[in-house]
């Protein structure tokens, strides 16, 4: 992708001659945003300025609750009624602020467009795709019907939907994610806009869409010559996608720069904590990540000086007497001013100490020191000689396929998990990656109802569930436990959290007296307060509510504990105390995990050990160092090559793997390589050899233990 040279995207000045002989695109000046609320006037975004020429993409970063999505919002027009705005906002030179809904109405999918985080809930479900993009083209433009149908069926075409003229009758719920998002960026490029706002537009996608989709963008963004806003939490996608970066926190920009020297000259501690706590697919060493301690602030009646003092390694008494400004600093000289991807200077920082701070670090000590993990003789243990935690066999789930409103008949099955096996050892972590309908949640299911297998087995510290009795079988629910996803949905509001952390302990029958001092215990185990016990889950923060989660799957002192995506809801900055605090506690309590997660950076952080599952099987399975550093299955290396490494060079000249087509039916259990029909390395084989991927299923092989593939030409 070219960019045209960053110029003024980071320059806040009127006037300052950097715009082209036309001025920028989208000039925004002093941008104020306040709601009301009943504690009070709620300052959600507090003087954000910014140009933005024509061709180029500015990220916009930052934890939830900092203003980026309402900054977004304020430009297109979109707030609430009851939102108060300042300022100035300016596309081609025309002021938006002061337009009501009918005249933005004639400019919003037409000049500026946005595509929204969740796809599903931006299209209408009762429409197909076609009658949404022929709405979205009709509503600006004279056409017939016919030809504006044929518009539809060439955006579907150019976002890489296959089958446009059938797919365009579709309706939004017959798409998978990945295509929903497709259809999505095809209605905000309807018009050929001059501005595109994408909010979170890869968040909750597997990593090979959320390639995909940003490849679709990037097309976007050619074919209609527009600007780009990328709203992410995602540092990587910044590095790889960004001309230019603002950090915001507390509602205004804290650090507003080039992306090369916004990563590789960081000058405000905020931005440093970012990106110090991003864990990093291309590092194999296992050193704890750097979390940002404490939360934002409400911004609320905020006290003076700077918002992110209380939360600031580095801050002295001067940082709290007043708020300050966005302002120059000097470069350091650490970015080549030839770079391509660079535009020298207007690096702004609003930290009075910007000046001291060089490479993360000020007067020769690094503002976030990387804490240590305590030490464990079990950890210095080889694999061979610690006790098995979790076998599993040949674990193999299917659900029949019914057909039929009044008498349903099986017309097939539905193979989610098709004979995986693998082992997990005593403090180790073993993680099952894969893309959404692989089966990995499936086989979390059937792991914690401690289901029978008729061809196989399951053994949780060294007890298998074959034949067991309802006492024994809950007896051994003692040893594994799970933690999921969704931290907020999976505690309940009514409980306190005394109550959510006893639940289980009463269920098994713990005595009053027990039961009072193991809370306390695991509230401090897992760094919170026990003085809070008698508070709702809605008075903690998401990080927060994550850990009280572990505190209740710690309760039966299990063995075992099965991790849902733990981290995938949080900030980046909350989800490194997170990891922090699981690899504390494997060391400390000698834990084993099984971890499931679409985050590779995360996985190749925390784990051991990975397997990589594709349509109900292991494709690659071995150590984590080994599976990462030489993928050796097509799909494994399309895997890693599609998660964004924050390091804008790095990450602007690795070669990507792009996978085309759709997950072939679960239903279908035929001879072959499941994944012959999308594999970037079967079409450069001999025919002879392509024959073989289609008929002849491959086996795990390899080093046993150690790491193991199934593809035949690997």
């Amino acid at each position: 992708m070219t960019f045209s040279s960053p110029t003024t995207a980071t320059d806040p000045s009127p006037g300052s001659g950097n715009g082209g002989p036309d001025g920028p695109l989208l000039s925004v000046r002093d941008l104020m945003v306040s709601f009301p609320s009943e504690a009070g006037r709620v300052d959600a975004v507090r003087g954000v300025s910014f140009d933005l020429q024509a061709g180029q993409t500015l990220g916009i970063v930052g934890e939830s609750g900092s203003g980026k999505s309402v900054t977004s919002l304020a430009i297109m027009g979109l707030l609430a009624d009851t939102a108060r705005t300042g300022g100035s906002v300016k596309l081609n030179g025309r002021e938006l602020l002061t337009l009501n809904d009918r005249q933005l109405s004639r400019i919003r999918g037409k000049e500026m467009s946005m595509i929204f985080q969740d796809p599903l809930s931006s299209l209408t479900p009762v429409y197909s795709v076609g009658q949404q993009l022929v709405e979205a083209i009709a509503a600006h433009h004279q056409v017939s019907k016919k030809d504006a149908w044929d518009r539809a069926v060439d955006l579907l075409q150019l976002v890489g939907i296959p089958n446009p003229k059938a797919r365009v009758r579709s309706f939004p719920h017959e798409f998978s994610g990945g295509m929903r998002q497709r259809v999505v960026i095809a209605i905000a490029m309807a018009n050929d806009p001059n501005l595109i706002i994408a909010d979170e537009p890869t968040t909750a996608l597997d990593v090979t869409i959320q390639a995909q989709i940003l490849d679709v963008l990037e097309v976007a963004q050619e074919e209609t010559g527009a600007a780009v806003i990328m709203i992410t939490h995602d540092l990587g996608v910044i590095a790889g996608n960004a001309d230019d970066v603002i950090v915001m926190y507390a509602g205004k920009p804290v650090e507003q720069a080039p992306v090369n020297e916004l990563f590789y000259e960081t000058r405000m501690p905020y931005s440093i904590g970012l990106l110090a706590a991003i864990p990093r697919v291309d590092v194999a060493e296992k050193t704890p990540l750097v979390p940002v301690k404490g939360n934002p602030p409400l911004l609320i009646n905020l006290p003076p000086g700077c918002p992110f003092a209380p939360r600031c390694p580095i801050a002295i008494d001067e940082c709290r007497q007043a708020e300050p400004e966005l302002g120059e600093v000097a470069p350091l000289g650490l970015v080549d001013p030839a770079a391509p991807i660079s535009d020298w200077g207007r690096h702004r920082a609003a930290c009075i100490r910007s000046g001291e701070i060089r490479e993360g670090m000020i007067d020769g000590e690094p503002i976030y020191p990387v804490p240590e993990l305590p030490e464990s003789e079990l950890t210095e243990t080889p694999r061979a000689h610690r006790k098995p935690m979790l076998e599993v066999s040949n674990l193999t789930k299917t659900f029949p396929l019914l057909r039929g409103a009044l008498l349903k008949r099986r017309i097939g099955s539905v193979y989610a998990v098709n004979g995986i096996s693998f082992d997990i050892r005593e403090g180790e972590t073993m993680a099952i990656v894969g893309e959404s309908g692989c089966g990995k949640t499936t086989t979390l299911l059937e792991i914690m109802n401690l289901s029978e297998q008729p061809e196989g087995d399951l053994r949780v510290g060294g007890t298998s569930v074959a034949g067991l009795s309802g006492a024994a079988t809950r007896k051994l629910r003692r040893d594994l436990q799970i933690v999921f996803q969704d931290p907020m949905g999976a505690l309940d509001p009514r409980f306190t959290v005394f109550d959510i952390i006893a639940e289980p302990m009463r269920a098994l029958n713990y005595g009053k007296g027990e039961v009072n001092d193991r809370v306390a215990e695991l509230m401090e185990l897992v760094g919170l307060d026990p003085a809070h016990s008698d508070r709702f889950p809605a008075a903690f923060s998401g990080g927060q509510r994550q850990r009280i989660g572990i505190a209740r799957a710690l309760a039966t002192n299990p063995k075992v504990i099965v991790l849902d995506e733990p981290v995938s809801a949080l900030d980046v900055s909350i989800q490194a105390g997170v990891i922090n605090l699981l690899d504390e506690l494997k060391v400390k309590l000698g834990l084993s995990y099984l971890f499931v997660a679409h985050d590779l950076s995360v996985v190749r952080h925390i784990a051991d050990r990975v397997a990589v599952m594709y349509l109900g099987r292991f494709v690659e399975y071995g150590e984590i160092d080994a599976v990462f550093d030489n993928p050796q299955h097509p799909y494994t290396q399309a895997l890693l090559s599609a998660i964004p490494v924050p390091d804008p060079v790095k990450e602007r000249t690795r070669e990507r793997i792009l996978l085309t087509g759709d997950l072939p039916s679960p239903i279908d259990d035929s001879p072959g390589c499941r994944f012959a029909s999308r594999c970037q390395l079967r079409v450069t084989l001999p025919e002879e050899q392509q024959h073989r991927c289609f008929s002849q299923t491959p086996e795990l092989t390899g080093v046993e233990g150690v790491h193991t593939n199934a593809c035949h030409f690997r």
